[in-house]
């Protein structure tokens, strides 16, 4: 039997089909608008890298993200201008990048980057032990904190052609040697050209020339001028012009990657660090002052000092890495650069010096 409803009491009607079909997707649109907005937090974590080529091979990359649920965003950069440009006007798109040790201090002054916690970074205690006195290294450490992890870096020493020196060079002075004139590569830069003109001088720093060293330095460098067969910028332009013009000696700027070319096109070639010390380059890995998660960028840190990464970088791009000691078979020790007294004033008189001009006119204001 059927009871009509009381007075006052609401009966279930089903809506009609439309209706219901519009509400379906209503519900639909925003759940879907809900996911589109969700908090960043719900989504993969981003570590964003900023590094030189070859620094984070895609393999490295890879592993890094299957274990740690991360997603790496790698941005490749190739001179340091660049590098302080990224870094200096965004900051806050960056979480850890790579940085010579001799630029860091001025990150550090302009508040860029955030002191580095060694305890997190259980690979510093396998690299080789002239690497984890971070105090050691000049430019790594400010008011007793460290701020760079080292990486990989490069020794500036002496390639010689074993076929026309029986006897390989010990000071960076057979660079000026009149029996190779016209058979000498140097590296196409004032900065570091005249801390080997200072080296050669035996003057008391390679980066901070007295007023008085600067009219030494520029006669040696146009003595060095007059020796060489050339000058280069890239490692594989200065194995074509070794090659092509049967050169004797020069500079290796780029270090063990251009000993690996040159031995790869079957080259002839020894590579010898000078009495002096060869001028040294440090890339370290930095956390930024904006890192998004400063504990992950520890982890990506100690992920790249790992077996893997060390090896691919210099299997595949030459540097040395800080595990192994394969780049310093050859003894010697490093003279890490560190700030020059006035970078622009090295590279004003380098481009006269290069043009011909005579130590006057260098020199002349």
């Amino acid at each position: 039997m059927t009871f009509p409803p009381a007075t006052g009491v609401s009966v279930y009607r089903p809506l009609p089909a439309p209706i219901r079909a519009c509400r379906a997707f209503l519900a639909a649109l925003f759940l879907l608008l809900t996911a589109l907005v969700a908090p960043a937090s719900a989504a993969t974590p981003v570590l964003r890298v900023l590094a030189w080529p070859g620094y984070a091979e895609p393999e490295v990359i890879g592993r890094f993200e299957q274990q740690h649920g991360v997603r790496v965003e790698l941005t490749v950069i190739t001179q340091d201008s660049e590098l302080w440009n990224k870094i200096s006007h965004g900051n806050a798109d960056y979480d850890v990048f790579a940085v010579n040790a001799a630029e860091l201090q001025r990150y550090i002054s302009a508040e860029l980057v955030q002191p580095i916690d060694s305890g997190r970074i259980p690979n510093t205690l396998r690299q080789l032990p002239r690497f984890r006195d971070l105090a050691a290294i000049p430019g790594l450490t400010r008011n007793g904190m460290g701020y760079g992890i080292p990486f990989t870096y490069a020794q500036m020493g002496l390639i010689y052609d074993r076929t026309q020196l029986a006897v390989p060079p010990t000071s960076i002075t057979a660079l000026w040697d009149p029996r190779y004139r016209g058979k000498v590569l140097a590296y196409d830069g004032g900065t570091h050209n005249f801390s080997l003109a200072a080296q050669s001088l035996n003057a008391k720093s390679p980066f901070h020339l007295a007023p008085s060293d600067w009219p030494r330095a520029v006669e040696r460098l146009i003595a060095l001028r007059r020796n060489v067969l050339g000058f280069y910028t890239r490692p594989e332009e200065s194995v074509r012009l070794f090659l092509r013009h049967n050169a004797a000696l020069m500079i290796a700027n780029y270090g063990m990657q251009q000993v690996q070319l040159l031995q790869a096109a079957g080259a002839d070639i020894g590579y010898v660090i000078p009495g002096e010390g060869a001028l040294a380059w440090l890339d370290c890995w930095v956390v930024t002052h904006a890192a998004r998660d400063p504990a992950l960028a520890h982890k990506w840190i100690d992920h790249l000092l790992g077996d893997e990464a060390s090896r691919l970088l210099s299997a595949r791009q030459g540097p040395a890495n800080t595990l192994n000691d394969t780049a310093n078979t050859h003894g010697g020790r490093s003279v890490w650069l560190e700030p020059v007294e006035n970078e622009t004033r090295r590279e004003t008189l380098w481009t006269r010096i290069r043009s011909g001009d005579s130590a006057a006119r260098v020199l002349a204001q």
